[in-house]
């Protein structure tokens, strides 16, 4: 059931826009030390003062004025903005591996178990005929689109028209493609109601197997990669935010977790740390010798204890056996 929706602040926006001059002025008269100025002002111009403005926060005093803790420098912020996209393209990459994996674990099972490339066709399959039919638009418009454009080049050794180009050119009928062209015309979040939306609930536990997760899961775990992935993808901050949604931590030991007794903390259960246990619970599966976790902590190692816990990180992370056996 969605949220109740909430109401609207009243207060009138009225502030005025800054030229660049302005923005870096008034940086410094919040107290931030800007050695150089033409380059702090470079920054600002190509990354966008509103961009780099949540990464000030943690070097301010919590008042209306916003001023800098003495002795913070410009390039503190900077920093911080260039780890945290650094870590926008450390998750990125994981969530690529598993969205794929989940692409191939969906439509290995269904079409094999069915013996039909275009099992996703067939309405009994699914649970909801609406949600079924909303899929079958999108995959038909990728068609539609795909045909209705230029021709992909190919011809040449290295040149290869995609492989729904390569179906839609050659293949009248079916009037769609194969469950595996299928699959690749949706983004992680029609993925992830496509695999919801799964009628049988055996369909749904093989898939999920097939990953080493359980069903709940694996459909918990899809809808918080919804909210990340669009997070990287347009570049946002990722660190520190809240995410709204995050991924249900297993009960069943057959699920690769964290091997504490104790419980995540709340602090760190509404943090980015649980998705980065999840994503490496996948390529457990899915990627085994993945450098991933090393490249973790190779950025994570690097940072003050101020961004570990931001991102609700304990601070000795990697003594725990589902890390450490990835690290010796």
């Amino acid at each position: 059931m969605p949220g109740q929706v909430r109401a609207r602040g009243a207060l009138v926006y009225s502030k005025p826009a800054l030229s660049l001059d302005g923005l870096v002025d008034r940086l410094e008269s919040r107290g931030l030390e800007i050695v150089d100025r033409d380059r702090a002002a470079r920054y600002v111009r190509h990354i966008g003062y509103y961009r780099l403005s949540p990464y000030a926060i943690p070097f301010q005093h919590a008042d209306a004025d916003h001023r800098f803790r003495e002795g913070t420098k410009f390039d503190d912020i900077l920093d911080l903005y260039v780890f945290d996209r650094a870590l926008r393209l450390l998750v990125i990459d994981a969530l690529e591996r598993v969205e794929v994996a989940v692409r191939a674990a969906l439509t290995d099972h269904m079409a094999n178990a069915y013996q039909e490339p275009h099992w996703y066709v067939d309405e009994r399959h699914f649970h909801r005929a609406d949600l079924h039919q909303g899929m079958l638009r999108i995959v038909r418009k990728s068609c539609e689109d795909r045909l209705s454009g230029s021709a992909e080049p190919g011809g040449e050794p290295l040149l290869h028209p995609s492989a729904l180009e390569h179906y839609l050119m050659t293949y009248g009928s079916p009037e769609l493609p194969p469950s595996w062209l299928m699959v690749e015309t949706l983004t992680i979040g029609q993925l992830s109601g496509v695999f919801r939306n799964l009628g049988r609930r055996a369909d749904k536990t093989s898939v999920a197997r097939g990953l080493g997760l359980a069903t709940p899961v694996l459909e918990s775990w899809l809808h918080t990669y919804v909210r990340v992935r669009n997070i990287c993808a347009h570049h946002g901050r990722l660190w520190n935010v809240g995410l709204g949604v995050y991924p249900a931590i297993p009960t069943s030991p057959r699920v690769s977790w964290l091997t504490s007794p104790k419980p995540l903390p709340e602090r760190s259960r509404r943090r980015l740390y649980p998705v980065l246990v999840s994503l490496q619970s996948v390529l457990n599966t899915a990627a085994p010798s993945s450098s991933w976790v090393r490249r973790l902590a190779d950025l994570l190692d690097a940072r003050p204890e101020m961004n570990l816990v931001g991102m609700g990180v304990p601070l000795n992370w990697h003594h725990d056996e589902f890390w450490a056996e990835h690290l010796a």
